[in-house]
């Protein structure tokens, strides 16, 4: 079955084709990053019509990279939810439209189990059961993942994601958006030792995860080291960056450990954007090694937003015989506990 992934949900436009039998054949993805950047954020409208603009010629070009045709395709996969309304339902529209088109099945995929599952896209794949870290700029949590579709919560952010934390410690010194990379490039200036930031939550049991009180930490040690009327110094902007990666991927780093231990499991899956970071990585293979146990990482642009997650969890629930129907139907919301395994609500 080939299936055309679609992915809508928030900056980045992204389409891919993946073939049960030949694997990914071909993903093409345009990012919003330049636009929003003069905002600070990203900004929902605009957002939903650069979606607009940029998809049909995506399809276009991963269609003609692939030397394939709409008519080979057998199934639509869309990021159903969640994410932005307006730019779900670009994706959503489009999958509908193209699937009723071309007379064959259209899927909506639960964005977060397309990161859960990307590094099944690896020819080093995780066996079930694994514990699932999953760090983007909306959502921060802990999995038990027995199959797909079978997802249990053990923790999540009480407050602000981790990328969400990333951006804001980006904003407060002056760096450029996103803050993942602006914060990491600017860390690895910085002189380890000079600030001592908290590793929240983490001198209690559970598995929750809570960044606001970092972010304030951050926020109050960059006025105290303010000159009066001035900016920070280049020097202390570094140490402050660096304090602050090393306090939130400790803390992730922590939890994951935590986790394993309490479910017994040996296999860790790393999903989302700031799965990225490459502090966060080499903290968790050192942590690996140490406690004997693997650890799994998609390949960097599969860490971020993507097409080919959504066609690939969208070709294995297509395969179990489910499907939309007309409906153009979008979940913002939309919890991940709340999903079946593939074929079961068929």
């Amino acid at each position: 079955m080939l299936v055309l992934g679609i992915e809508t949900s928030c900056d980045e436009t992204a389409v891919a084709l993946y073939d049960s039998e030949q694997g990914l054949l071909g993903d093409c993805l345009y990012s919003q990053i330049t636009m929003h950047a003069e905002y600070g954020g990203v900004v929902p409208e605009l957002a939903a019509r650069d979606h607009i603009r940029k998809l049909v010629p995506l399809i276009r070009e991963l269609l003609e990279d692939s030397q394939l045709k709409l008519s080979d395709i057998n199934g639509v996969a869309y990021t159903r939810g969640p994410g932005l309304a307006g730019a779900l339902l670009v994706g959503a529209s489009m999958g509908q439209a193209l699937a009723m088109g071309l007379s064959v099945p259209a899927v909506g995929v639960h964005h977060m189990e397309g990161h859960l599952m990307a590094p099944m896209l690896e020819q080093n794949r995780p066996q079930f059961p694994f514990i699932a870290l999953l760090v983007s700029g909306g959502h921060t949590l802990l999995a038990d993942v027995a199959g797909v579709g079978q997802y249990s919560i053990l923790g999540e952010s009480l407050d602000d994601a981790v990328g969400e934390a990333f951006d804001k410690t980006a904003k407060l010194l002056g760096l450029s958006y996103p803050g993942g990379p602006s914060v990491s490039k600017e860390a690895e200036l910085g002189q380890a030792g000079r600030f001592k930031f908290p590793r929240p939550m983490t001198d209690r049991p559970g598995l929750d995860f809570s960044f606001s009180g970092l972010k304030t930490f951050t926020m109050t040690t960059a006025h105290k080291n303010k000159q009066e009327g001035q900016e920070l110094d280049d020097q202390t902007r570094a140490d402050i960056a660096l304090a602050f990666q090393d306090a939130a991927t400790d803390t992730l780093v922590i939890k994951a450990r935590r986790a394993l231990k309490e479910t017994g499991h040996t296999e860790l899956v790393i999903a989302g954007g700031v799965g990225a970071n490459k502090s966060l990585r080499s903290k968790l293979a050192a942590m690996a090694e140490q406690e004997n146990i693997k650890v799994f990482f998609p390949r960097p642009e599969f860490c971020t937003d993507n097409g080919a997650m959504i066609a690939y969890v969208g070709c294995l629930r297509l395969q179990a015989g489910e499907s939309e129907g007309t409906a153009v139907a979008v979940k913002p919301r939309w919890k991940i506990s709340e999903l079946k395994t593939p074929g079961e609500n068929t």
